[in-house]
């Protein structure tokens, strides 16, 4: 890895006057040439898995926007999918499971050295992505955190307040555990392989760590992401690491304070003063953009997109959003954007 890519100094520490960018999501459906050649692949998954197809979605928009990294184009339930989980998509309604809901279930889980034959397209898609991006460009790799994933293996899909997940958390905690631990042991070989194929950075998304508190987001969040870093950096000391504990609150101090990660993305409830006075100083610091701005635009997004260089821009910090874009952004809002950051 060469510290001349922004990204790169960034996750070093460097303050830089122009911050790198790029934005969760930025391989997707608000894209035309996206929506055009899914049409053509088909499903959801067969983007996944087809490595022409997921190379060239990853490539989109660094062709079109000059991102300063590229993520790799998958999805955080194909580690279920590689445990031995049945795993569709439903048009308009997004990912379905067949939860597993008891101890025997989760016992009967494949071992974690078997997910390798179901995810190897997903290597070799970043082994060409390493091979075919610009050389300024970053590769980012990336994995569901534990907590996360399992809240989608044990209701089978998305829910609103993880109510299944955390009734099996409490009513048999052994067994969840269990379940918590295959997780993280299939995600840090999921994430070797990546770094293994070129992926320069990983992130971990913890989209669904708010709703945890206490003792549980210690245990489920905090400790789980802090194993999956360590490993990794054993194996790979000069891998750079981005946590993202959505809704943490103030768990993100837990976060920082641990010392394993490089950055933390933030999402848009996190004041940005509150970041720059209690994260910046101990972690790079990324992301805070409402993403609702990709879709209304206008002057409150230049004003806004300015509020944070203004804020964050005097340390360590990588330019996203709190979230992923949705398929209603606009791809002029993001020019909009870049606009702005790059003067």
């Amino acid at each position: 890895m060469t510290e001349s890519k922004k990204l790169l100094k960034s996750l070093a520490g460097e303050t830089q006057k122009v911050p790198p960018v790029w934005i969760m999501r930025q391989a997707g459906r608000y894209l035309p040439e996206y929506r055009e050649l899914r049409a053509t692949a088909g499903g959801f998954l067969d983007l996944c898995y087809n490595p022409d197809f997921a190379t060239e979605v990853t490539l989109q928009p660094i062709r079109r926007f000059g991102f300063d990294a590229a993520i790799l184009f998958a999805d955080i339930l194909l580690v279920p999918q590689a445990l031995g989980m049945k795993l569709w998509f439903e048009t308009g309604e997004g990912p379905r499971l067949e939860p597993v809901t008891n101890r025997k279930e989760i016992t009967g889980l494949k071992p974690v050295e078997d997910i390798h034959e179901t995810l190897n397209p997903i290597y070799e898609t970043v082994k060409r992505l390493s091979e075919e991006l610009p050389s300024e460009t970053t590769l980012i790799g990336f994995a569901g955190a534990p907590w996360t994933v399992a809240t989608y293996m044990v209701a089978g899909r998305g829910s609103s307040d993880q109510a299944p997940a955390r009734r099996l958390m409490y009513q048999d905690p052994s067994a969840f555990q269990m379940l918590i631990d295959r997780i993280t042991d299939a995600t840090i070989e999921y994430l070797a392989k990546q770094v293994e194929a070129g992926a320069e950075v990983v992130k971990l998304f913890d989209s669904w760590s708010g709703a945890l508190s206490g003792s549980t987001f210690e245990k489920y969040a905090l400790k789980p992401a802090v194993k999956i870093a360590t490993e990794l950096k054993k194996r790979f000391p000069s891998l750079r690491f981005i946590g993202f504990p959505r809704g943490a609150g103030g768990g993100y101090i837990s976060f920082a304070n641990t010392g394993v990660f490089d950055a933390l993305a933030m999402d848009s409830s996190v004041p940005a003063e509150w970041a720059r006075d209690n994260l910046q100083n101990k972690v790079t610091v990324q992301g805070n953009l409402d993403p609702m701005m990709m879709i209304t635009g206008g002057d409150m997004l230049v004003s806004e997109t300015r509020r944070l260089l203004d804020i964050l821009g005097q340390g360590p910090y990588i330019f996203n959003l709190g979230h992923g874009i949705t398929p209603e952004g606009k791809p002029e809002n993001i020019e909009k954007m870049l606009k702005v950051i790059r003067g």
